[in-house]
């Protein structure tokens, strides 16, 4: 016992002795103009020479820079951008990002609780701005995460969060935009390891406590002020009216078709995360108007007989199908390689400017927040980033500056904060 509270005590100390967390930026004082790079628009459309303008956080220029006139006096600074690259924030949905630091200690986790059925629980409440990992991943151009409860059947309630933030309050873009569920497997697994997985005998029964727990609730929604209050129904409100996603994790074909067939009958707007086999049911999500948040897409096929490159080209087959879909990483701190997940798909099918949509406007409309970011379009938030090279490939993805509502950024982080130790020390 003594030897682990050392430990704890060591990485602690470790964690925070050389880190100087950047501050959250003050308000964008003067207008800013980009001058001169390739823009990558986030619509599926790219300008070669553009010029992006923005003042008050707010875009007020996005125009092919060989086409138009404009007063440069008027911008307080000007960005010369020639041979560099300028993206929309890259947006990253269902994250641990801000509710864990250190996976392995769990004194640092707060993303799950106990109960099977726990939609109050509120991620924007736990979420940690000072979090060591937020400039790690904002770094590669991640300016927006969604950030989402873990454990049981109704896990909680997620929120969109801006990463430049004194607190959570300052943090929140969109607080409690959907709420997230695990769909019951059809089959159970050895929790050690090893064996061929069974057939869960408990599927219909699980299904079933759903239905019942989800009819309780829609009736619960049609009381506007009921006598007795009840937390987890009137956490769920927004459902039952569409003001709410409900996020549903499931791989598999068939129960991607039933947790669909599911939310429908409750009149509920729904999303399927995960989504290993959405490029079997292709045309039953276009038809049914379902978005999908896939997994990660440096990934190991999920059956023996899958082809080897299954996870890789599973974007550009639902980009076929017309099937609206994001792209995601996974936990928290590897969320830094979410450019490099989209960028993956391109190898496979998918075009370099569809991968930006899904990790940009796409993310945006599946998480409601399209109206104002997710594109670089006159009249939306200035969120955006500068970068060397193609952000999408790892050699090129050196982000020189970051706006967030049009606040410049800070890019340091604890990463280069050790790189610069280690090289003065070896110097």
């Amino acid at each position: 016992m003594l030897s682990r509270i050392l430990l704890f005590s060591a990485l602690l100390l470790c964690f925070h002795t050389e880190a100087q967390r950047p501050l959250p930026a003050p308000a964008q004082k003067s207008a800013i103009l980009i001058l001169g790079a390739t823009a990558h628009l986030g619509n599926g459309e790219t300008i070669a020479n553009s010029a992006i303008g923005f003042e008050n956080g707010k875009l007020t220029l996005v125009a092919d820079a060989t086409l138009i006139r404009f007063d440069r006096s008027k911008y307080g600074k000007i960005y010369d951008a020639a041979g560099k690259h300028v993206y929309p924030g890259f947006i990253a949905a269902d994250t641990r990002i801000g509710l864990v630091e250190i996976d392995a200690i769990r004194p640092t986790q707060d993303y799950a609780d106990l109960g099977a059925f726990t939609p109050n629980l509120r991620s924007l409440v736990a979420y940690n701005t000072d979090s060591d990992i937020i400039p790690t991943v904002r770094s590669n151009g991640i300016l927006l995460v969604q950030a989402v409860p873990e454990g049981g059947i109704v896990t909680g309630t997620s929120s969109v969060l801006q990463l430049d933030a004194w607190n959570y309050e300052d943090a929140a873009y969109r607080a409690d935009d959907g709420i997230w569920m695990n769909w019951p497997s059809q089959r159970s697994f050895n929790r050690f390891g090893g064996g061929e997985p069974k057939k869960n005998d408990q599927y219909d029964k699980d299904v079933l406590a759903l239905r019942n727990y989800f009819e309780e609730a829609q009736a619960y929604a049609k009381q506007p002020n009921p006598a007795v209050k009840n937390l987890q129904f009137e956490a769920m409100r927004g459902l039952f009216n569409q003001k709410q996603n409900l996020y549903i994790r499931t791989a598999y074909a068939k129960t991607i078709q039933e947790a669909v067939l599911f939310a429908e009958s409750f009149g509920i707007r729904v999303a399927i995360n995960g989504g290993q086999d959405s490029w079997m049911v292709a045309d039953f999500l276009k038809n049914h108007n379902v978005p999908v948040i896939l997994d990660q897409t440096q990934a190991l096929p999920s059956r023996e007989d899958d082809d080897v490159d299954r996870a890789y080209k599973t974007a550009a087959q639902l980009q076929e199908k017309g099937v609206l879909f994001a792209i995601t990483s996974i936990g928290s701190w590897r969320q830094r390689n979410l450019p490099f997940q989209a960028g993956q798909a391109c190898a496979f099918g998918l075009s370099r400017e569809a991968a930006v949509s899904a990790i940009t406007l796409n993310a945006a409309k599946i998480l409601g927040i399209d109206k104002t970011c997710g594109s670089l379009e006159e009249g939306k938030d200035a969120t955006l980033f500068i970068s060397e090279g193609d952000a999408l490939d790892m050699r090129g993805c050196i982000v020189t500056a970051a706006f967030i509502q049009g606040r410049e950024i800070n890019l340091d982080n604890k990463h280069k904060q050790l790189a610069r130790r280690f090289e003065e020390k070896y110097r």
